[in-house]
C-alpha cells in the first residue's frame, strides 16, 4: 500500500506527544493487527537506532550488533515474553509527563474494575462501545482510579483512544482491543486469545455448564467452566490467577448472572458480534 511506502515519522522519543506516538505506531504497526513483531520490529528497531546516534547513516540489520540491540530491546520492553511488542510495552518509551497510555495503567486498578466501567457502557452485550460513549467510558474508569482530570484532558484522553482502536473509522471501540489499557498481568483476555471457540463450541460449552438450564452461569459454574477450559487448552494457570479471571468476567454479570452474551465475548473469537 502507498502509506507504507512513505518515510517513517521522526523518532524523536524525548519529545514525543501520546497522538505523536500513535502516529508512529500505525507506521509500523504495517499489518494493523496491534502489536510490531517480525519485519515491522526490525524497522522500528532500525528506525530507532538511527534516530538515537542521530545520523542517516544506514543501519544494517544482518550486523551482529544490530542484532545484540534486538535482543537488547525484547528484554526491556517485550514484558510477557511473546516475541512482539504491544502498543503498551512500546508506550514506556513516551516522557513520563506524555505518557497518556502508561498513566492508565498506573489509574486501572484491575481488570475487574475495567470490566465494570465497561458493562455500565455496553449495554446491548454486543462487545462494542460507541464512540461518543467513550468519554464516559473513560471518566468513570479515572474516577474510579482516584485520578484528578479536567475536561481538557478527558477530552484529549478520548481523541488518542479513538485514534487508538477506532481504526476502520465506525465509531465502534471492541473490549478486547480496548483492555489493551491493562497492563499485561492484569489483561486476562490476552489469556483466552489462544482459545478460539466457534460459536457451536460455545453453545455447547455454555449449555454443559448452565446444569439447572436457567439461561445464565453463576460464579460456581464459571469456575468449573474454567478451570475445564485452562486444563483443556494446558492453560499454566494457579488458583489466585483463575480467582481473578473470574472475578474479572463477574464483573460483566447482571447481579451475579452471566448471562450468555456476556461470556461470549470474552471467549468467543467467531461470533458475528
Amino acid at each position: 500500500m502507498a502509506a507504507h511506502a512513505q518515510q517513517p515519522p521522526h523518532l524523536h522519543l524525548a519529545e514525543l506527544t501520546a497522538t505523536q506516538f500513535i502516529d508512529i505506531w500505525k507506521h509500523f504497526d504495517a499489518d494493523g493487527n496491534g502489536y510490531i513483531e517480525g519485519k515491522e520490529l526490525e524497522n522500528f528497531i532500525r528506525e530507532l537506532e538511527t534516530a538515537r546516534r542521530g545520523t542517516a547513516a544506514s543501519v544494517d540489520p544482518s550486523h551482529a550488533a544490530f542484532k545484540e540491540k534486538m535482543k537488547e530491546f525484547m528484554a526491556s520492553f517485550d514484558k510477557n515474553s511473546d516475541g512482539r511488542i504491544e502498543m503498551l510495552e512500546l508506550a514506556q518509551l513516551l516522557p513520563t509527563e506524555e505518557n497518556f497510555l502508561l498513566c492508565f495503567r498506573e489509574f486501572v486498578g484491575s481488570s475487574s474494575e475495567f470490566m465494570a466501567a465497561w458493562r455500565k457502557y455496553d449495554s446491548d452485550r454486543s462487545g462494542y462501545i460507541e464512540s461518543n460513549e467513550l468519554k464516559g467510558f473513560l471518566s468513570d474508569l479515572l474516577k474510579k482510579a482516584n485520578k484528578s482530570y479536567d475536561e481538557k484532558k478527558l477530552h484529549e484522553y478520548t481523541q488518542t483512544i479513538l485514534r487508538m482502536f477506532d481504526l476502520n473509522g465506525d465509531g465502534k471501540l471492541g473490549l478486547s482491543e480496548m483492555a489493551r489499557l491493562l497492563p499485561v498481568h492484569e489483561n486476562f483476555l490476552l489469556k483466552f486469545e489462544g482459545i478460539r471457540l466457534t460459536v457451536k463450541e460455545f453453545d455447547s460449552l455454555f449449555t454443559y455448564y448452565d446444569k439447572d438450564g436457567n439461561g445464565y452461569i453463576d460464579e460456581q459454574e464459571l469456575d468449573a467452566l474454567l478451570k475445564d477450559l485452562c486444563d483443556k487448552n494446558k492453560m499454566d494457570v494457579d488458583s489466585t490467577g483463575l480467582a481473578g479471571y473470574k472475578a474479572s468476567i463477574m464483573a460483566l454479570s447482571d447481579g451475579g448472572k452471566l448471562y450468555r452474551t456476556e461470556l461470549e465475548i470474552v471467549l468467543c473469537r467467531d461470533s458475528a458480534l
